[in-house]
């Protein structure tokens, strides 16, 4: 339904709609015009659930935070998840991956090869020259959260050390190309290209997600494409931005867990990970 300039607008926010969205709309009319794809507006998050966000996204940070402080050599994945699980309780919160589609842990810890979603277990210690991924996602009051860091274990080879910041490099170029009215094909276009002028690949298959009142929402957020392509960002969207980004080829395998995402070439990757809100201006990390 036209809404007129007068009426109420349809974000919620109980404003006139000549007051609020009428001039994005204006825009995204002409933008679809010319072939843009547009976000439907059910992506786009209200004042109130963007708030929820952040407070489940100050869970999700204090967990990485706790996380550098604790982890080491010798340490089992299995004792990451505890730590994770714990925490998130002891905050109010909930550990999102728990049970989702039957994960059967509170956190995903990957190492070296390990591109995402590798199972925390007793067996599993953290080596000497480990690099490491604990992929963290918080549920808390029905607002979700998700974010990722890499850690460094005892003499890690500079080979390794170079991937980790290269890693974390594509992450913030892809933030910094989070602008209304850009494209997720600019965003990811800024990810692949560091990646590969830095001589490393950038994972296809998995990409970052929508996020907020549920765990995996539309869109689908790419890490790999080309300027101007893909959906429009506007304010009021939140979504995470998470390129793994591999030593060798882009290719991988899943193990039989039907869980764990590994190099198929058996190369090192590397991954980091923010939700994000796209803001009138730019962008705000949330996590």
């Amino acid at each position: 339904m036209k809404l007129n300039r007068n009426d109420e607008c349809w974000c919620g926010s109980g404003k006139k709609y000549k007051k609020c969205h009428i001039d994005m709309d204006l825009k995204l009319e002409e933008m679809e015009k010319v072939g843009y794809e547009i976000p439907p507006r059910n992506i786009i998050k209200t004042p109130e659930q963007i708030e929820g966000m952040r407070k489940s996204a100050k869970i999700t940070t204090g967990i990485l935070d706790l996380v550098e402080e604790k982890i080491k050599e010798g340490m089992s994945t299995e004792e990451i998840d505890i730590l994770v699980y714990n925490y998130t309780i002891e905050h109010g919160g909930i550990p999102a991956d728990l049970n989702y589609d039957g994960y059967p842990k509170s956190v995903c810890v990957s190492r070296n090869d390990i591109v995402c979603h590798g199972i925390p277990n007793k067996e599993e210690k953290l080596l000497n020259g480990d690099i490491v991924n604990v992929d963290v996602s918080t549920i808390l009051d029905g607002y979700y959260s998700d974010a990722s860091r890499m850690y460094l274990i005892g003499e890690v080879s500079e080979e390794a050390q170079r991937l980790v910041r290269v890693s974390k490099e594509c992450l913030y170029k892809g933030i910094e190309a989070v602008k209304p009215y850009n494209t997720l094909g600019d965003m990811a276009n800024a990810i692949q290209s560091h990646a590969e002028a830095n001589g490393y690949s950038v994972v296809v298959e998995f990409g970052g997600h929508g996020i907020g009142l549920g765990f995996h929402e539309d869109p689908f957020v790419p890490h790999v494409g080309k300027p101007g392509e893909g959906m429009v960002m506007v304010p009021g969207m939140t979504f995470t931005i998470e390129p793994m980004i591999n030593q060798g080829a882009p290719d991988i395998a899943i193990l039989d867990d039907e869980w764990t995402v590994v190099t198929d070439d058996g190369s090192l990757t590397a991954q980091w990970e923010h939700t994000v809100l796209v803001t009138e201006t730019g962008v705000e990390i949330l996590t």
